[in-house]
């Protein structure tokens, strides 16, 4: 077993981005891509609390992309840089870089991550042998411009929220995690709206993975519902707080190695 290390790669617009590695090598197991939710990061999702060590350990290699805007890929304040599905587009990139064929490899996304996996598996563009869905839900998906409307807010009226209002947990994780406001403007107006029919594309095993007191997109149980082979498994805690529960990482192995 490999320990973690840190590249880049230009993705399709030459945008660097960067990624961050845990595990046996590809040559020796399966790569697991890893999508983190907005205004975070692979360190913030998936390292710090052990995740990617939880995937690595169980014989899998943790590929964790930063996206860009996030972590320590850039964050371009050209609106050129922000076309429709520049996300998904991104993923795609990171999957030619690596050169994996469909089925080569699983895929997780957390949040807008889940989003992101969700949104290239529904067009065919991403093939993995497994996806896995964590803190998602129908909301999150067909209500898209609702919650962008609010993480618009936020960046919008970033030096006069204030403790008491619902958008400052937000802003106050926006300020931690030291994001570029106008990128992650950028970014959000370039997120696709997503049709809820294209659920029945996404035919691979699923695991929809949730805590028990997350409810900021939506219902993930029925997410999982809607999907044609998924399962919906419960963890501790709420949106924010779940991703730092061990419970977390051990679904997605769990899920990783289901038959």
């Amino acid at each position: 077993m490999t320990g973690l290390t840190a590249s880049s790669f230009l993705s399709f617009d030459g945008t660097s981005l960067a990624i961050h590695r845990e595990g046996p090598s590809a040559d020796g197991g399966r790569p697991l891509i890893m999508l983190h939710g907005l205004f975070s990061s692979s360190n913030m999702n998936w390292m710090k609390w052990g995740h990617g060590t939880r995937v690595a350990e169980a014989g899998f290699e943790a590929i964790m992309l930063d996206f860009r805007v996030h972590g320590d890929s850039d964050a371009p304040n050209d609106p050129a840089a922000y076309p429709g599905g520049v996300l998904v587009r991104d993923v795609a990139a990171l999957i030619a870089h690596l050169g994996l064929a469909p089925q080569e490899y699983d895929l997780v996304g957390f949040s807008l991550g889940a989003r992101t996996a969700l949104h290239g598996c529904a067009q065919g563009v991403f093939e993995p042998g497994r996806l896995i869905a964590c803190g998602m839900g129908v909301e999150g998906l067909a209500d898209w411009e609702r919650r962008a409307a609010h993480f618009k807010r936020v960046i919008d009226e970033f030096d006069t929220i204030k403790p008491g209002d619902p958008a400052y947990v937000a802003r106050t994780f926006l300020k931690s995690q030291g994001v570029d406001r106008v990128a992650a403007r950028l970014l959000l107006d370039a997120m696709d709206p997503f049709e809820l029919s294209s659920l029945a594309n996404i035919t691979m095993p699923t695991g929809v993975i949730c805590g028990d007191e997350d409810n900021d997109n939506g219902s993930a149980q029925d997410l999982a519902a809607m999907l044609p082979n998924a399962v919906y498994v419960e963890v501790p805690g709420g949106h924010l707080n779940s991703v730092t529960k061990p419970e977390l990482g051990e679904a997605i192995v769990k899920q990783l190695k289901a038959s």
